[in-house]
């Protein structure tokens, strides 16, 4: 379910904060200037939420496997995977940054936390129902694992997800035909990681347009957060959601 950014630092129903004045009668008419809000690390560079990209096509009956974006924008994503560690800092770090993640849930994590990653200015999709290893197994456990996974979604959030993670990213040809049968755009994979407030390349020494990276919902999700924000910011890009060039 897509949750759309907000002002930095306000929740919807917040109102900007600032001096209140009184004036008595007879007087000069006196005038006050709202503070202005701080600004986003990130601002938007077109509004999200609308398609920029389509995802490759399914081919023989497999959804395509999508490790980065093809883009001549210095656009990066940032998912994040599981929702084992619901941290209370993440909705206020996304909001300041300006910054609109991709999130995988599993079931056995996700479930009975609604209104937490509800809350988030985020998108929700799907990373199976139990996290189990899928390559290798039959095609039955497999859709039901991923198929699970997007009706418990579509229940909880109100729209069934488009995308689709495979735990520690292993899959095979009956992973690719489970997930479209499911219904799945695309199998989404990544280029980079960040553990333990480190960004981790698979490739190079930095981020480069179009590189999809893999966090995780865990104790460290500050040290995390702010290690991608900063790396991005340093190598001139700006996160943007991973849906829009996979529409």
């Amino acid at each position: 379910m897509v949750v759309g950014l907000v002002s930095c630092g306000q929740t919807p129903d917040e109102q900007p904060s600032g001096p209140v004045l009184t004036t008595s009668s007879p007087g000069p008419t006196t005038t006050t200037t709202t503070p202005e809000k701080p600004k986003r690390m990130f601002e938007p560079p077109y509004p999200y939420g609308t398609v920029q990209a389509h995802a490759p096509a399914t081919a023989d009956g497999m959804v395509p496997v999508v490790t980065r974006i093809p883009t001549d924008k210095p656009y990066v994503f940032i998912t994040i995977d599981d929702g084992a560690v619901q941290h209370p800092k993440a909705r206020e770090l996304m909001i300041n940054a300006g910054v609109w993640p991709s999130l995988f849930l599993n079931t056995k994590y996700a479930e009975g936390h609604k209104d937490y990653f509800k809350d988030l200015p985020a998108t929700i999709n799907s990373h199976t129902t139990n996290h189990p290893n899928l390559q290798g197994k039959p095609f039955e456990f497999q859709k039901n694992e991923i198929c699970g996974n997007a009706d418990f979604l579509a229940h909880d959030y109100g729209k069934r997800p488009t995308l689709f993670r495979p735990p520690f990213g292993n899959y095979d040809a009956n992973t690719r035909k489970a997930a479209a049968s499911c219904g799945f755009k695309a199998l989404v994979n990544w280029t980079a990681a960040v553990n333990d407030g480190r960004v981790q390349f698979q490739a190079g020494d930095k981020l480069k347009p179009g590189d999809i990276v893999l966090m995780h919902f865990r104790t460290t999700f500050v040290e995390d957060f702010t290690a991608f924000l900063n790396r991005a910011k340093q190598d001139g890009l700006t996160p943007v959601p991973l849906e829009d060039f996979l529409g």
